[in-house]
C-alpha cells in the first residue's frame, strides 16, 4: 500500500470514528429532550432514516444542520460537536467556572446519586454557616 493511501485509508478510520461519536451524542441528546427520530428529522427537513444513519455513523450530517439541530436540541453546536456544555452567563466571556463544570458532571449521574446529591446539598444549604 503506498503511502498516500495509508495516509487516506487512516484519516478515512479517524473520521469514521468522530461519525459515530458524533451520532451517538445526537442520539442521547434527543432522547434526553425526550424527542424522537421523526420530530428531529422534520425540524431538519430530512427523512427519519437519514437522522437514523446519522446517529449510528452510516452517514455524515452536514454542517449547514448543525444549527437548525443544536436549535430543536437546545444545546450549542460546540457541545454536540465535543460533548462538552458550554456555560457562558450572559456578558460573561471565558471558561465555566468549577461550580458550573461540577454541575454538568452531576448531570450525567445516574438519577439515584443525582438525588443523593441534592438531599446532601439541601441539608448544608438549610443549616448555612454563620
Amino acid at each position: 500500500m503506498a503511502v498516500t493511501e495509508r495516509v487516506l485509508a487512516a484519516m478515512n478510520t479517524k473520521d469514521e470514528g468522530f461519525f459515530k461519536a458524533l451520532g451517538a451524542r445526537i442520539a442521547q441528546i434527543r432522547k434526553d429532550r425526550g424527542l424522537t427520530q421523526q420530530q428531529v428529522a422534520d425540524h431538519l427537513g430530512v427523512a427519519q432514516q437519514t437522522l437514523a444513519h446519522y446517529e449510528v455513523g452510516r452517514a455524515r450530517i452536514a454542517a449547514s444542520l448543525l444549527p437548525p439541530l443544536a436549535e430543536i436540541l437546545d444545546v450549542s453546536i460546540e457541545e454536540i460537536l465535543t460533548g462538552q456544555p458550554v456555560y457562558r452567563a450572559a456578558g460573561k466571556r471565558g471558561p465555566t467556572s468549577r461550580l458550573q463544570q461540577q454541575v454538568e458532571a452531576i448531570s450525567q449521574l445516574p438519577k439515584a446519586k443525582q438525588r443523593l446529591l441534592v438531599e446532601m446539598l439541601d441539608a448544608v444549604l438549610a443549616h448555612p454557616a454563620t
